[in-house]
Protein backbone atom coordinates (compact mmCIF):
# COMPACT_ATOMS: atom_id res chain seq x y z
CA UNK A 1 0.00 0.00 0.00
CA UNK A 2 2.81 2.39 0.93
CA UNK A 3 4.60 1.66 -2.37
CA UNK A 4 1.41 2.42 -4.33
CA UNK A 5 0.92 5.76 -2.50
CA UNK A 6 4.56 6.70 -3.05
CA UNK A 7 4.27 6.03 -6.80
CA UNK A 8 1.07 8.07 -7.00
CA UNK A 9 2.78 10.94 -5.22
CA UNK A 10 5.76 10.78 -7.57
CA UNK A 11 3.68 10.94 -10.81
CA UNK A 12 2.86 14.69 -10.64
CA UNK A 13 6.50 15.44 -9.75
CA UNK A 14 7.73 13.51 -12.80
CA UNK A 15 5.14 15.22 -15.01
CA UNK A 16 6.20 18.63 -13.67
CA UNK A 17 9.86 17.85 -14.36
CA UNK A 18 8.96 16.82 -17.89
CA UNK A 19 7.11 20.06 -18.45
CA UNK A 20 9.84 22.15 -16.88
CA UNK A 21 12.40 20.81 -19.33
CA UNK A 22 10.61 22.58 -22.21
CA UNK A 23 10.13 25.71 -20.15
CA UNK A 24 13.76 25.67 -19.24
CA UNK A 25 14.65 25.69 -22.94
CA UNK A 26 12.60 28.86 -23.35
CA UNK A 27 13.97 30.37 -20.17
CA UNK A 28 17.48 29.64 -21.37
CA UNK A 29 16.94 31.92 -24.35
CA UNK A 30 19.65 34.53 -24.00
CA UNK A 31 18.11 37.86 -22.97
CA UNK A 32 18.15 40.70 -25.47
CA UNK A 33 21.22 42.92 -25.10
CA UNK A 34 20.61 46.35 -23.61
CA UNK A 35 22.11 49.73 -24.35
CA UNK A 36 22.79 51.42 -27.67
CA UNK A 37 25.16 49.81 -30.16
CA UNK A 38 27.14 51.73 -32.77
CA UNK A 39 28.77 49.52 -35.40
CA UNK A 40 32.47 50.36 -35.75
CA UNK A 41 33.30 52.40 -38.82
CA UNK A 42 35.36 49.61 -40.36
CA UNK A 43 32.97 46.84 -39.33
CA UNK A 44 32.42 43.94 -41.70
CA UNK A 45 30.26 42.31 -39.04
CA UNK A 46 27.47 43.95 -37.09
CA UNK A 47 26.02 42.96 -33.71
CA UNK A 48 22.67 41.21 -33.99
CA UNK A 49 19.72 40.41 -31.77
CA UNK A 50 17.16 37.72 -32.62
CA UNK A 51 13.41 38.03 -32.93
CA UNK A 52 13.16 35.38 -30.17
CA UNK A 53 15.26 37.47 -27.80
CA UNK A 54 12.98 40.42 -28.47
CA UNK A 55 9.87 38.25 -28.26
CA UNK A 56 8.79 39.30 -31.74
CA UNK A 57 6.59 37.08 -33.90
CA UNK A 58 9.05 34.95 -35.86
CA UNK A 59 6.16 33.16 -37.61
CA UNK A 60 5.30 36.35 -39.54
CA UNK A 61 8.81 37.15 -40.76
CA UNK A 62 8.52 35.04 -43.90
CA UNK A 63 5.22 36.74 -44.77
CA UNK A 64 7.02 40.07 -44.52
CA UNK A 65 9.87 38.85 -46.73
CA UNK A 66 7.45 37.41 -49.29
CA UNK A 67 5.68 40.76 -49.48
CA UNK A 68 8.95 42.65 -49.91
CA UNK A 69 10.02 40.23 -52.65
CA UNK A 70 6.70 40.68 -54.43
CA UNK A 71 7.07 44.47 -54.24
CA UNK A 72 10.44 44.51 -56.04
CA UNK A 73 12.54 45.30 -52.97
CA UNK A 74 16.33 45.17 -53.04
CA UNK A 75 17.39 45.61 -49.42
CA UNK A 76 15.55 45.49 -46.10
CA UNK A 77 17.01 46.04 -42.63
CA UNK A 78 15.50 46.36 -39.16
CA UNK A 79 17.69 47.71 -36.35
CA UNK A 80 16.75 47.58 -32.68
CA UNK A 81 18.93 49.97 -30.65
CA UNK A 82 21.54 49.73 -33.39
CA UNK A 83 21.66 45.92 -33.64
CA UNK A 84 20.45 44.10 -36.72
CA UNK A 85 17.31 42.05 -36.12
CA UNK A 86 16.31 41.45 -39.74
CA UNK A 87 18.42 41.84 -42.87
CA UNK A 88 17.37 40.48 -46.23
CA UNK A 89 18.32 41.12 -49.84
CA UNK A 90 16.22 40.37 -52.90
CA UNK A 91 16.35 40.30 -56.67
CA UNK A 92 20.12 39.94 -57.06
CA UNK A 93 21.01 42.61 -54.51
CA UNK A 94 23.45 42.14 -51.58
CA UNK A 95 24.78 43.97 -48.54
CA UNK A 96 27.80 45.15 -50.55
CA UNK A 97 25.86 46.65 -53.47
CA UNK A 98 24.88 50.31 -53.67
CA UNK A 99 21.42 51.60 -54.55
CA UNK A 100 20.22 55.14 -55.20
CA UNK A 101 18.40 56.98 -52.40
CA UNK A 102 16.58 59.40 -54.68
CA UNK A 103 14.81 62.00 -52.50
CA UNK A 104 15.60 60.18 -49.26
CA UNK A 105 18.91 62.03 -49.70
CA UNK A 106 17.02 65.28 -49.04
CA UNK A 107 16.98 64.28 -45.36
CA UNK A 108 20.73 63.66 -45.58
CA UNK A 109 21.19 67.13 -47.04
CA UNK A 110 19.06 68.72 -44.31
CA UNK A 111 21.41 67.19 -41.74
CA UNK A 112 24.46 68.58 -43.56
CA UNK A 113 22.86 72.04 -43.48
CA UNK A 114 22.55 71.65 -39.71
CA UNK A 115 26.25 70.82 -39.47
CA UNK A 116 27.08 73.89 -41.57
CA UNK A 117 24.95 76.02 -39.25
CA UNK A 118 26.66 74.54 -36.18
CA UNK A 119 29.99 75.56 -37.74
CA UNK A 120 28.81 79.10 -38.50
CA UNK A 121 28.93 78.66 -42.29
CA UNK A 122 25.16 79.10 -42.73
CA UNK A 123 22.38 80.56 -40.60
CA UNK A 124 19.07 79.10 -41.75
CA UNK A 125 17.22 82.26 -40.65
CA UNK A 126 19.23 84.40 -43.06
CA UNK A 127 18.21 85.29 -46.60
CA UNK A 128 19.10 82.93 -49.43
CA UNK A 129 20.80 85.83 -51.17
CA UNK A 130 23.31 86.03 -48.31
CA UNK A 131 24.70 82.71 -49.57
CA UNK A 132 23.90 82.64 -53.30
CA UNK A 133 24.24 86.33 -54.17
CA UNK A 134 21.70 88.92 -55.27
CA UNK A 135 20.88 87.41 -58.66
CA UNK A 136 20.11 83.80 -57.80
CA UNK A 137 16.46 84.02 -58.96
CA UNK A 138 14.18 85.89 -61.38
CA UNK A 139 12.19 87.39 -58.50
CA UNK A 140 12.04 91.07 -57.66
CA UNK A 141 14.35 92.18 -54.89
CA UNK A 142 11.43 92.49 -52.48
CA UNK A 143 10.13 88.99 -53.33
CA UNK A 144 13.57 87.44 -53.13
CA UNK A 145 14.41 89.07 -49.80
CA UNK A 146 11.49 87.23 -48.19
CA UNK A 147 13.11 83.84 -48.87
CA UNK A 148 15.39 82.41 -46.20
CA UNK A 149 17.38 79.19 -46.05
CA UNK A 150 14.66 77.82 -43.78
CA UNK A 151 12.10 78.21 -46.58
CA UNK A 152 14.22 75.90 -48.76
CA UNK A 153 14.38 73.34 -45.95
CA UNK A 154 10.62 73.49 -45.39
CA UNK A 155 9.58 73.56 -49.09
CA UNK A 156 7.88 76.91 -48.64
CA UNK A 157 9.93 79.25 -50.87
CA UNK A 158 6.92 80.21 -52.98
CA UNK A 159 8.92 79.53 -56.15
CA UNK A 160 6.91 78.30 -59.12
CA UNK A 161 6.74 74.52 -59.09
CA UNK A 162 5.82 72.05 -61.80
CA UNK A 163 5.91 68.64 -60.15
CA UNK A 164 4.58 67.01 -63.32
CA UNK A 165 7.50 68.03 -65.51
CA UNK A 166 11.15 68.87 -65.12
CA UNK A 167 11.32 72.57 -66.07
CA UNK A 168 11.52 74.68 -63.99
CA UNK A 169 10.97 72.13 -61.24
CA UNK A 170 14.54 70.86 -61.41
CA UNK A 171 16.15 73.89 -63.07
CA UNK A 172 18.35 75.94 -60.76
CA UNK A 173 19.12 78.69 -63.28
CA UNK A 174 17.84 82.10 -62.19
CA UNK A 175 15.53 82.35 -65.20
CA UNK A 176 13.65 79.24 -63.99
CA UNK A 177 13.14 80.45 -60.43
CA UNK A 178 10.00 82.56 -60.69
CA UNK A 179 7.34 83.75 -58.27
CA UNK A 180 4.11 81.91 -57.42
CA UNK A 181 3.52 83.10 -53.86
CA UNK A 182 5.36 84.97 -51.14
CA UNK A 183 7.73 82.81 -49.12
CA UNK A 184 6.03 81.01 -46.25
CA UNK A 185 2.52 81.22 -47.70
CA UNK A 186 2.54 78.12 -49.93
CA UNK A 187 3.97 74.61 -49.51
CA UNK A 188 5.12 72.78 -52.64
CA UNK A 189 7.63 70.00 -53.25
CA UNK A 190 10.35 71.67 -55.31
CA UNK A 191 13.51 69.94 -56.47
CA UNK A 192 15.36 73.09 -57.51
CA UNK A 193 14.70 74.86 -54.21
CA UNK A 194 16.16 71.84 -52.44
CA UNK A 195 19.20 71.58 -54.75
CA UNK A 196 20.15 75.17 -54.00
CA UNK A 197 20.83 74.16 -50.39
CA UNK A 198 23.76 72.07 -51.58
CA UNK A 199 24.99 75.05 -53.60
CA UNK A 200 24.91 77.17 -50.44
CA UNK A 201 27.26 74.74 -48.72
CA UNK A 202 29.67 74.47 -51.65
CA UNK A 203 29.79 78.22 -52.24
CA UNK A 204 30.37 79.13 -48.59
CA UNK A 205 32.43 76.28 -47.09
CA UNK A 206 35.36 76.30 -49.52
CA UNK A 207 34.62 72.67 -50.36
CA UNK A 208 32.36 70.83 -52.76
CA UNK A 209 29.15 69.68 -51.15
CA UNK A 210 30.22 66.05 -51.64
CA UNK A 211 33.56 66.62 -49.89
CA UNK A 212 32.00 68.60 -47.06
CA UNK A 213 29.42 65.86 -46.48
CA UNK A 214 32.10 63.15 -46.63
CA UNK A 215 34.31 64.88 -44.06
CA UNK A 216 31.62 66.07 -41.66
CA UNK A 217 29.15 63.18 -41.72
CA UNK A 218 29.80 60.15 -43.92
CA UNK A 219 33.26 59.16 -42.71
CA UNK A 220 32.49 59.95 -39.08
CA UNK A 221 29.75 57.31 -38.87
CA UNK A 222 31.23 54.74 -41.22
CA UNK A 223 28.90 55.16 -44.17
CA UNK A 224 29.87 54.45 -47.75
CA UNK A 225 28.36 55.98 -50.86
CA UNK A 226 28.84 58.69 -53.46
CA UNK A 227 27.02 61.63 -55.02
CA UNK A 228 26.58 61.63 -58.79
CA UNK A 229 25.06 64.14 -61.18
CA UNK A 230 22.01 63.35 -63.31
CA UNK A 231 21.40 66.61 -65.13
CA UNK A 232 20.93 69.18 -62.38
CA UNK A 233 20.02 66.48 -59.86
CA UNK A 234 22.64 65.34 -57.37
CA UNK A 235 21.82 61.73 -56.50
CA UNK A 236 23.26 59.68 -53.65
CA UNK A 237 23.85 55.93 -53.71
CA UNK A 238 25.03 53.62 -50.92
CA UNK A 239 24.53 50.22 -49.35
CA UNK A 240 21.43 49.50 -47.28
CA UNK A 241 23.64 49.27 -44.21
CA UNK A 242 24.83 52.83 -44.80
CA UNK A 243 21.22 53.95 -44.98
CA UNK A 244 20.73 52.19 -41.65
CA UNK A 245 23.78 53.94 -40.16
CA UNK A 246 22.29 57.30 -41.07
CA UNK A 247 18.97 56.26 -39.55
CA UNK A 248 20.79 55.22 -36.37
CA UNK A 249 22.45 58.64 -36.17
CA UNK A 250 19.00 60.21 -36.38
CA UNK A 251 17.56 57.81 -33.78
CA UNK A 252 20.22 59.16 -31.45
CA UNK A 253 19.36 62.79 -32.18
CA UNK A 254 22.55 63.59 -34.06
CA UNK A 255 25.01 61.78 -31.78
CA UNK A 256 27.22 58.86 -32.79
CA UNK A 257 28.42 57.34 -29.55
CA UNK A 258 30.22 60.10 -27.67
CA UNK A 259 30.58 62.22 -30.81
CA UNK A 260 28.04 64.90 -31.75
CA UNK A 261 27.63 65.09 -35.52
CA UNK A 262 24.83 67.65 -35.59
CA UNK A 263 23.52 69.62 -32.62
CA UNK A 264 20.43 68.45 -30.74
CA UNK A 265 18.89 71.91 -31.08
CA UNK A 266 19.00 71.68 -34.87
CA UNK A 267 17.93 68.03 -34.84
CA UNK A 268 14.83 68.95 -32.84
CA UNK A 269 13.92 71.70 -35.30
CA UNK A 270 14.57 69.42 -38.26
CA UNK A 271 12.19 66.72 -37.03
CA UNK A 272 9.37 69.05 -35.94
CA UNK A 273 6.68 70.51 -38.22
CA UNK A 274 8.42 73.38 -40.00
CA UNK A 275 5.27 75.30 -41.00
CA UNK A 276 1.47 74.98 -40.72
CA UNK A 277 0.79 74.37 -44.41
CA UNK A 278 2.02 70.77 -44.45
CA UNK A 279 2.11 69.74 -40.81
CA UNK A 280 3.77 66.43 -41.72
CA UNK A 281 6.96 68.04 -43.02
CA UNK A 282 10.01 69.14 -41.05
CA UNK A 283 13.28 70.17 -42.68
CA UNK A 284 13.25 67.73 -45.62
CA UNK A 285 11.97 64.98 -43.28
CA UNK A 286 8.44 63.56 -43.33
CA UNK A 287 6.69 63.36 -39.96
CA UNK A 288 4.07 60.84 -38.89
CA UNK A 289 1.30 61.30 -36.34
CA UNK A 290 0.09 64.75 -37.42
CA UNK A 291 -3.55 65.52 -38.20
CA UNK A 292 -2.98 66.31 -41.89
CA UNK A 293 -0.42 66.05 -44.68
CA UNK A 294 0.28 67.05 -48.27
CA UNK A 295 1.78 64.95 -51.05
CA UNK A 296 4.45 65.76 -53.60
CA UNK A 297 2.34 66.47 -56.67
CA UNK A 298 -0.65 68.62 -55.68
CA UNK A 299 -1.89 71.31 -53.33
CA UNK A 300 -4.45 69.00 -51.75
CA UNK A 301 -4.37 68.65 -47.97
CA UNK A 302 -5.29 65.17 -46.71
CA UNK A 303 -6.72 64.64 -43.25
CA UNK A 304 -5.15 62.12 -40.90
CA UNK A 305 -1.68 60.77 -40.25
CA UNK A 306 0.90 60.30 -42.98
CA UNK A 307 1.21 56.52 -42.36
CA UNK A 308 -1.66 55.43 -40.05
CA UNK A 309 -0.28 51.92 -39.44
CA UNK A 310 3.08 53.26 -38.22
CA UNK A 311 3.97 54.66 -34.77
CA UNK A 312 2.93 58.28 -34.33
CA UNK A 313 6.42 59.49 -33.33
CA UNK A 314 8.06 58.12 -36.48
CA UNK A 315 9.91 60.41 -38.88
CA UNK A 316 10.90 59.29 -42.34
CA UNK A 317 13.28 59.90 -45.22
CA UNK A 318 11.33 59.10 -48.39
CA UNK A 319 12.60 58.76 -51.95
CA UNK A 320 11.17 58.00 -55.36
CA UNK A 321 10.53 54.33 -56.15
CA UNK A 322 9.90 53.66 -52.46
CA UNK A 323 13.28 54.25 -50.87
CA UNK A 324 12.58 54.41 -47.11
CA UNK A 325 14.41 55.18 -43.87
CA UNK A 326 11.91 54.90 -41.02
CA UNK A 327 13.07 56.11 -37.59
CA UNK A 328 10.92 55.27 -34.55
CA UNK A 329 12.46 56.72 -31.36
CA UNK A 330 9.85 55.27 -28.97
CA UNK A 331 10.68 51.72 -30.07
CA UNK A 332 14.39 52.15 -30.75
CA UNK A 333 13.82 51.15 -34.37
CA UNK A 334 15.42 52.04 -37.67
CA UNK A 335 13.93 50.32 -40.72
CA UNK A 336 15.34 50.59 -44.24
CA UNK A 337 13.77 49.53 -47.52
CA UNK A 338 15.48 50.08 -50.88
CA UNK A 339 14.48 48.84 -54.30
CA UNK A 340 12.41 49.48 -57.36
CA UNK A 341 8.95 51.02 -57.22
CA UNK A 342 6.52 48.90 -55.22
CA UNK A 343 3.79 49.79 -57.69
CA UNK A 344 2.55 53.32 -57.01
CA UNK A 345 4.73 55.85 -58.80
CA UNK A 346 5.33 58.64 -56.28
CA UNK A 347 8.26 60.88 -55.44
CA UNK A 348 7.93 60.28 -51.70
CA UNK A 349 4.98 58.84 -49.82
CA UNK A 350 3.00 56.00 -51.45
CA UNK A 351 0.32 53.49 -50.44
CA UNK A 352 3.15 50.97 -50.06
CA UNK A 353 4.18 52.64 -46.77
CA UNK A 354 0.94 51.79 -44.98
CA UNK A 355 0.80 48.27 -46.44
CA UNK A 356 4.40 47.59 -45.45
CA UNK A 357 3.74 48.76 -41.90
CA UNK A 358 0.83 46.35 -41.59
CA UNK A 359 3.31 43.54 -42.35
CA UNK A 360 5.90 44.99 -39.96
CA UNK A 361 3.30 45.24 -37.18
CA UNK A 362 2.56 41.55 -37.53
CA UNK A 363 6.21 40.86 -36.60
CA UNK A 364 6.85 43.59 -34.03
CA UNK A 365 4.41 43.74 -31.11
Amino acid sequence: MEIRITILLLIPIILYMGCSTDSEGADNQEPAPTGMYYPPNDATTWETVSTAQLQWNENKVQDLYDYLQLKKSKGFIVLKDGRIVLEKYFNGHSKDKNWVWFSAAKSLTATVIGIAQDEGIININNKTSDYLGANWSALTTDQQNLITVKHHLSMSTGLEDHAGDFVPWTCTEAICLTHTADAGTRWAYHQAAFTLLQDMVSQNSGKTFANYYKEKLRDKIGMNGTWSKLGVLNLYSSTSRSMARFGLLMQNEGDWGEQTIVSKAYFNEMTTASQDLNKSYGYLWWLNGKDSFMGTSSQEVFQGALIPNAPSDMFVALGANDQKIYVVPSKGLVIVRSGESAGTEQLGLSSFDNELWAKINAVIP
